[in-house]
């Protein structure tokens, strides 16, 4: 059988790997700079845990996991049960566990089970892979990883201008232009309630929320299709025109008029307003809607500027997510994301990455044979201790060969120790990037490594 992998997933090579973990140690030093501490939760959740907290939309795109010992069981007994699965019930008989589709909801679950233990505010960064039964396509894996920032334990907007700060941060250190557009979703609640009873808040934020993918037309024709009254869908494109405006306060303006007369309007738009107080570089996106069921205030959404690709982070405010797990105390919170995945592509795409991505300067050692063995051992513990990554070639090959190798690997150095500079006292040093050779002490080959 020829070698594959499944649609939707990658591996990746140490290359890749240098220019990921390049990505993830400019956001983990943001989380931590700002007092962020690190949890990990499992790669799979119970499937209740999951099941109807992303909407329907989402709750369609679950990797679900089937239950050991179904072979053992009663074949048309197992049969009867798939058939509840392809009619789209669940069952616990088949499943009873699912890979986690984000890190949000296994959050909101860990703090539910640990709140007494927790001191509150409590700031979690998280930076694991989800899966998602996701059509693949540019930009988009069944398998791919995500980098949260929350706050949980306190309702104060300062934490959506800190988050907002952080995305400021990272994008810039990156050196990705981005637009970092923010919304409410009590601005959304207000819409639905000025389009009347019978419209779901739900089905309206999933049809605006496909605004960039389908445009307006096919937009109102969902929203027409979800039995939308011909004076509600007149309300929404009167909303969603506010969008052709460029100036923030001039949204806020026109937003106001239309909606402000609604209490929870009026306090989204408060909101918007306190944030972009202390944030000016946010850009109000009224499309924004994020369909996940969980949003309650802020949402975020960043998008590049440079290269086509969608959004490469997300997030916002879920004040009521821990009630899901039966927890009395309400604990408000809000959270943001980054796409490690989305964020590679753009800046390969836009040659953004820098020339290297390594961490430390890379030295292959020539073996010439055994009686240097021990020499040369000695010589790769000196180098590490100074942080200088090195190899010592196993094989005592011809040089030309370990030459080669050492090109096809892209060592930044060559390090050659035989009879000669052993006589001396000396290594010989190449830099291969150059060329150029010194012939020098090793505390001073070690100085013109660094110096590189």
């Amino acid at each position: 059988m020829k070698p594959a992998l499944p649609q939707g997933t990658r591996d990746f090579d140490a290359n890749t790997l240098s220019k990921r973990n390049y990505i993830l140690d400019i956001i983990r030093e943001q989380f931590e700079l700002h007092g962020f501490e690190p949890l990990e939760t499992p790669a799979f959740e119970r499937l209740d845990t999951l099941m109807g907290k992303y909407g329907d939309e989402g709750d369609k795109l679950i990797f679900k996991i089937l239950n050991n010992g179904l072979h053992r069981k009663d074949k048309n007994e197992v049969s009867s049960h798939f058939k509840n699965i392809l009619a789209g019930k669940n069952d616990s008989e088949i499943t009873e566990r699912a890979l986690k589709y984000d890190l949000t909801i296994p959050f909101a679950r860990y703090i539910a089970m640990n709140y007494g233990k927790l001191p509150m505010p409590f700031k979690r960064f998280q930076i694991q892979n989800v899966w998602r039964a996701d059509k693949p396509q540019k930009g988009r894996y069944r398998e791919f990883t995500q980098c949260d920032a929350d706050i949980v334990g306190s309702s104060s907007l300062l934490n959506e201008i800190e988050l907002s700060l952080i995305y400021k941060t990272v994008f810039e250190k990156l050196s990705i232009p981005v637009e970092i557009c923010i919304n409410n979703r009590k601005v959304l609640t207000a819409l639905s309630e000025l389009c009347g009873p019978d419209n779901s808040m739900t089905d309206l934020a999933i049809a605006i929320d496909k605004l960039d993918k389908i445009g307006l037309d096919k937009v109102l024709d969902e929203l027409r299709q979800r039995n939308f009254s011909d004076s509600a869908i007149e309300i929404v494109t009167e909303y969603l025109a506010t969008q052709e405006l460029e100036n923030n306060n001039d949204k806020i303006e026109k937003i106001t008029r239309l909606l402000g007369a609604n209490e929870k309007g009026k306090e989204g738009i408060q909101e918007l307003q306190t944030v972009l107080d202390s944030c000016p570089f946010l850009q109000i996106d009224f499309t924004l809607a994020r369909g996940l069921d969980y949003y309650t205030g802020s949402i975020f959404e960043v998008k590049p500027t440079n290269v086509k690709i969608g959004s490469i982070g997300g997030g916002g405010r879920y004040d009521d997510l821990t009630a899901l797990f039966g927890l009395k105390q309400s604990v408000p919170g809000v959270g943001i994301s980054f796409g490690v995945d989305r964020i590679y592509d753009v800046l390969e795409e836009s040659n953004g990455f820098p020339e290297n991505t390594r961490q430390h300067k890379t030295v292959l050692l020539i073996n010439f044979g055994d009686e240097n063995t021990n020499d040369l051992l000695a010589i790769s513990k000196e180098l590490r201790t100074a942080s200088i990554s090195c190899i010592l070639f196993p094989d005592a090959k011809k040089i030309d060969k370990q030459f080669k190798y050492a090109n096809r690997k892209e060592f930044d150095f060559v390090l050659l120790y035989g009879e000669d500079e052993k006589k001396k006292n000396t290594v010989q040093l190449k830099n291969l990037a150059n060329g150029e050779q010194a012939n020098t002490p090793l505390k001073e080959a070690i100085d013109l490594i660094h110096a590189s």
